[in-house]
């Protein structure tokens, strides 16, 4: 497989080469790609290095797959050119992900509608991804109604300038500020900009993009994001009202039985999951796993990923794995 990286230089693209290599994807031929302004800069993978290149060459060079982690500008510009030159993106931004054409994908879920006319697959948002992932084997189970979920958002999800922003004021060092505000010792209730209604983007993707993935727009959601002083992983405290009523005991051994999900909820050990210990991996972790008492058929857990892997560049390279095993491409 000839698997071009789009934005091999980013936060993300380098956790994607980063997982390409652990996951041993059978890389024949790896095309780094970037902005002009990184077009010749090294980058190494496997113990070997290679030079980065511009986006046109890259679509002249007509790899299998690419990935995609440039920005939804990027994303809207180029991804039909190498689709059109034979490419299969699959793309990280959101530039795609509610288009009507366009498939939006978590591999344990979805994954079986893709074909060989899919030539442009869109990654959900990080934060939608760890939430469906947990939720959809519960759905089909026992019907979704209505999801209430508050994000806790790690600033990598920003990217390396909110790192930077946070390093720098742990050391009271004045320098660039990824938010209007100091996220050090602080929780911003403002993930990406408003949209009309009040809510931000943040909040409307995981609206949007889990009736999309769920393949149900009757379900209800509301959301609220916070950006959190947090550089590990993403948490979400989520509330889901069933048709159906359930057993705790039950939907643990479900989710237990569901690829991808590890559930840490052990409350005598205090055994919960935590962005601390979520950092790295690539699994899904959920716990605090309880009834609702003040209404029926409804259920409260905490749900915690790196939103730099299963979140971003696992997910993907998931997909373009699907692709191969499934004689995609």
């Amino acid at each position: 497989m000839r698997i071009a990286v789009v934005g091999a230089t980013g936060m993300v693209g380098e956790i994607m080469l980063k997982v390409l290599a652990e996951r041993n994807f059978p890389v024949t031929e790896l095309i780094p790609v970037a902005s002009e302004k990184s077009v010749g800069k090294e980058i190494e993978y496997k113990g070997q290095k290679y030079k980065v290149v511009g986006l046109q060459t890259a679509v002249d060079l007509k790899a299998d797959i690419a990935v995609f982690s440039a920005g939804g500008d990027t994303s809207l510009e180029w991804a039909p050119k190498f689709a059109a030159a034979g490419t299969t993106v699959i793309d990280n931004s959101s530039a795609w992900r509610m288009d009507p054409t366009k498939k939006l994908i978590v591999p344990e879920i979805n994954a079986e509608s893709l074909t060989k006319e899919d030539k442009i697959i869109a990654n959900p948002n990080c934060s939608t991804i760890q939430m469906v992932l947990t939720l959809a084997p519960l759905h089909r189970k026992y019907n979704i109604k209505r999801i209430i979920v508050s994000t806790y958002q790690s600033i990598t999800g920003t990217g390396v300038k909110a790192v930077r922003q946070l390093e720098n004021e742990y050391a009271g060092i004045e320098g660039d500020m990824a938010y209007k505000y100091p996220i050090h010792r602080n929780a911003i209730p403002q993930c990406d900009s408003f949209e009309a209604n009040g809510y931000t983007k943040e909040e409307m993707k995981l609206v949007r993009e889990t009736q999309k993935i769920l393949a149900d727009n009757t379900i209800r959601v509301t959301a609220t994001a916070v950006r959190v002083p947090v550089v590990g992983g993403h948490s979400e405290a989520v509330n889901v009202e069933f048709t159906n009523d359930f057993e705790v005991n039950e939907v643990r051994e479900i989710l237990q039985n569901t690829d991808g999900v590890v559930v840490q909820d052990d409350l005598d050990a205090f055994s919960y999951p935590m962005p601390l210990f979520a950092e790295g991996k690539n699994e899904v972790f959920v716990g605090r796993i309880r009834r609702d008492e003040s209404q029926p058929n409804t259920l409260n857990m905490w749900i915690v990923a790196d939103n730099l892997r299963k979140g971003a560049a696992t997910n993907t390279i998931q997909i373009a794995e699907y692709l191969i095993q499934a004689g995609l491409v």
